[in-house]
């Protein structure tokens, strides 16, 4: 049987293979396309992060496919309904990386509360911006807003509350009851708009969180709110959220994850210029330590469907 892995992971774990798998690791398969169906035809197992599309074209691709391995938790890449069709498992690596984006949920907090550390080329030229720089924030007494109360907000919740932050969440499909609301106050979403210092968003993305936070949802923060988007692009209007950011109704925004990734020149170009914004290339979940672990629960996920009988 055959492994084919089209992005990157941490190497040591493939040793987790057994030897009569034939494990192919290529992880710039995913920058063409035309190579990617080619290699997916010969597939028992696929593993993919959420740049690779295992839609309908590649599963018409793949007829031996059997497991879909996700680095990741994601599945918005994932046609979940023809796999189901095909009997096909899909194993994402849930709960490896949630550690990695609630530290970069917090951290992220921090720098743009503060607003001090992008004074480099001034300094370096000369300048001492004390003044301006000096009227950053503290994170300590202002409300966190979780929207999405999953495990990963859980765990954002869990780092934020001794740091000083009152933590709101809103959630429709977490239950009153759920043991997790002991960490967070349980608001609606309009409540939680109009209470949240920082906001953080930890929703998939889905025809009804599409465009979720618009123009009209952004001018329901308080004035100089910060937004934080770790979950998936689409769900934030850029456009808004930039010219918000410029006419400094908002304090500052980080974003992990964009409408159109990899982020080209064209579409970042609307980002040029936007104070107290930070954008990283969708890498909250992905550090040293949260690498292996994906890389290893994926590896066990692949092979222990891989020794389920056929039906």
């Amino acid at each position: 049987m055959k492994v084919v892995i089209t992005e990157f992971m941490d190497q040591d774990a493939l040793t987790g293979f057994s030897a009569d798998l034939d494990v192919r690791y290529a992880p710039d398969l995913v920058e063409d396309r035309a190579v990617t169906l080619a290699a997916a035809g010969e597939a028992d197992a696929l593993i993919v992060r959420n740049r690779t599309q295992v839609d309908a074209e590649l599963l018409a691709s793949a007829p031996k496919l059997r497991v879909v391995g996700r680095l990741g938790v994601g599945l918005d890449n994932i046609d979940m309904a023809g796999c189901a069709a095909r009997g096909i498992a899909v194993c994402p690596a849930i709960g490896a990386n949630t550690r990695s984006v609630a530290e970069y949920v917090i951290g992220t907090a921090f720098s743009l509360s503060r607003g001090a550390y992008a004074a480099n080329a001034a300094m370096i030229a000369g300048e001492w911006p004390r003044g301006t720089l000096g009227q950053g924030g503290e994170i300590a007494g202002r409300t966190l807003g979780l929207l999405g109360f999953g495990a990963i907000a859980q765990a954002v919740a869990g780092l934020a509350a001794p740091l000083g932050l009152r933590v709101v969440a809103a959630d429709p499909h977490l239950p009153p009851d759920h043991p997790a609301w002991r960490d967070a106050q349980r608001l609606s979403r309009e409540t939680l708009l109009r209470e949240a210092d920082i906001l953080s968003l930890h929703l998939p993305l889905t025809p009804e969180t599409a465009g979720l936070l618009d123009a009209e949802a952004l001018a329901q923060l308080k004035p100089g709110a910060i937004v934080i988007n770790t979950s998936r692009g689409g769900i934030v209007d850029e456009a808004a959220l930039c010219d918000a950011l410029r006419t400094g109704r908002l304090g500052g925004a980080a974003l992990d994850v964009f409408a159109s990734e990899p982020l080209d020149a064209t579409a970042g170009a609307q980002f040029a210029d936007v104070p107290n914004l930070i954008l990283t290339p969708h890498i909250a979940g992905v550090t040293a330590e949260a690498n292996i672990r994906v890389s290893r629960i994926t590896v066990d996920n692949v092979q222990r469907a891989l020794m389920e009988p056929v039906t």
